[in-house]
């Protein structure tokens, strides 16, 4: 049963938002001020904030959810328009594409008034799908969230100070700078844990997140400390041109591995995600899948094989089977489990390590692959945790004994489930297909025993997937109060309408992303073959 759905109210609400989407559009376009755009995203960041220090109605934050969540939602067009202005600009002087076009600096008077330590903030196309990506899902998030829930106000606080961490990391081209942000991100993510967990372990799930990322930390941080004292900046752009001794590669890179090896994750330290996933709330879990897993892999592309070329092929056969560990075994675990987020994250450690291969394999088809399939991963994965998520709001419960027949009493969740399994599987026509197809086509160049390998996640991942929604959804009903509940309502169907808009519009046009990620790829192998030769 689907609870009433005004259609006149949203066909309304509809036209109001696509009108507000051409005005700004060609307003941007056509007066060129590309950076008044970025500049007004930025305000509406500030505007965030300010509501939620200054709101003083206490017990009654509809008011208060609505203009944060309507303020998001502005954002996630700002960021679309930006980039379509961007996209139509370069189309216009093919000469003109930049690797950089936006730059802003920050002062950071870590060491003195005179000697300040100077963090810029500049965005490329890499970073800016990611910026997307994070607005999207932190707006999907807002949304979801319950106004009846404990700990609302300080559950909208975590979210808009995630989403300032992670824009901030994903834009910065500064190591030190991105340290902070990446470590900023650790804060809302354990409150969120501990403060809306759903069991006891909640605090053993908040404390594994801190220390393996912390463990990570520490070997980031003192390469950090290196590099300034030795080179006395931190800036990705100076240290890009400097020529370091083989054995500093070896060891900054190693060092910034062990770091972004924690947050992939990676065999051997992959063991806190799924206590994480499983104790987390539902905007806990999707938030860990579909933005912050992405930080681990974008670090090491943004400063690990780019600052370090050396170090990346002389570890890359390590890397590749620690990848290859990762994927057989998480995947045949996922078979053997019968929590659903469980199996999700799981699978999201398989698929990450797909990634890592496509990355630690110097090519340009590997490195556009890999960041598609992040992108795509963010989209499944996100969406499969919100599927869990309404499924356990329902009847307080995740393991799949308690369930089955809900195509009975839940179709409408049920065929969610199913396209978003196929997505997780790499279906054709979904945009995990065509990730894994362009990462598998690149690794062929090396051999085809790497591509058997990484292509057993495939396999395994129909196994434990369509064997998931087989018992949730088919047979007899094992609970007569399973008939009790309700279908999605219609914050649901909008969420889930949103994310299958964007799994078939990456699996369908994958152009989208592929012709402008390719000059910026191109520019990172061209720039490491340089480096080597």
């Amino acid at each position: 049963m689907i609870t009433h759905f005004d259609l006149t109210k949203f066909l309304k609400e509809f036209f109001i938002y696509i009108g507000f989407f051409l005005i700004l559009y060609f307003y941007f376009f056509i007066s060129n001020t590309y950076f008044n755009l970025f500049n007004l995203f930025i305000v509406l960041l500030f505007c965030q904030l300010l509501l939620f220090f200054f709101y003083n109605k206490k017990n009654n934050y509809n008011l208060l959810h609505k203009y944060i969540t309507d303020i998001s939602q502005c954002q996630f067009i700002l960021s679309i328009i930006f980039g379509l202005c961007l996209y139509d600009s370069l189309n216009l002087d093919i000469s003109n594409k930049q690797y950089y076009f936006y730059n802003m600096y920050f002062f950071f008077p870590i060491l003195s008034a005179d000697n300040p330590i100077l963090i810029s903030f500049k965005i490329d196309w890499i970073s800016f799908f990611f910026f997307i990506l994070t607005n999207l899902f932190i707006y999907l998030c807002l949304i979801s969230i319950s106004k009846e829930q404990e700990f609302f106000k300080e559950t909208l606080f975590f979210l808009i100070f995630l989403q300032w961490g992670l824009l901030l990391a994903f834009i910065t081209v500064d190591i030190l700078g991105f340290f902070i942000f990446f470590e900023s991100t650790l804060i809302p993510i354990f409150f969120i844990v501990l403060l809306l967990g759903s069991r006891e372990r909640r605090i053993r799930a908040s404390y594994l997140i801190s220390i393996y990322t912390l463990f990570g930390s520490i070997f980031m941080l003192f390469t950090i400390l290196y590099l300034y004292n030795k080179i006395g900046t931190s800036s990705y752009l100076v240290l890009s041109t400097i020529d370091f001794s083989l054995t500093d590669q070896y060891w900054l890179w190693l060092f910034f591995f062990l770091a972004f090896a924690a947050k992939i994750p990676t065999f051997p330290l992959h063991i806190w995600l799924p206590e994480a996933h499983v104790e987390a709330p539902t905007i806990g879990s999707v938030l860990l899948a579909a933005l912050l897993l992405k930080l681990g892999t974008y670090g090491l592309i943004r400063f690990g094989i780019f600052l370090f070329p050396y170090g990346t092929i002389n570890f890359s056969a390590f890397v590749s089977l620690l990848a290859m560990i990762s994927i057989v075994y998480t995947s045949m675990i996922a078979i053997r489990q019968i929590d659903l987020k469980k199996i999700i994250a799981y699978s999201s450690v398989g698929h990450m390590n797909v990634v890592l291969l496509g990355i630690i394999l110097i090519n340009v088809d590997n490195l556009e692959g890999a960041i598609f399939q992040m992108l795509s991963h963010g989209v499944v994965s996100g969406a499969l945790f919100f599927c869990v998520g309404a499924l356990y709001k329902r009847y307080k419960v995740r393991s799949l004994k308690y369930f089955g027949g809900l195509m009975q009493t839940n179709p409408l969740l049920c065929v969610m489930f199913l396209i978003f399994f196929m997505g997780n599987i790499s279906f054709p026509g979904t945009s995990s297909f065509v990730g894994e197809f362009v990462l598998f086509m690149g690794m062929f160049n090396y051999t085809s025993t790497l591509v058997f390998i990484a292509a057993t996640s495939m396999v395994l991942g129909a196994i434990y997937s369509l064997w998931t929604f087989n018992r949730l959804s088919f047979g007899n009903l094992r609970n007569l109060t399973l008939r009790n509940h309700t279908d999605l309502n219609k914050n649901e169907i909008y969420i889930f309408s949103v994310l299958l808009y964007f799994l078939f519009l990456l699996g369908l046009q994958p152009s989208i992303i592929f012709e402008n990620l390719h000059f910026e790829c191109l520019n990172i192998i061209e720039h490491i073959k340089l480096q080597i030769v």
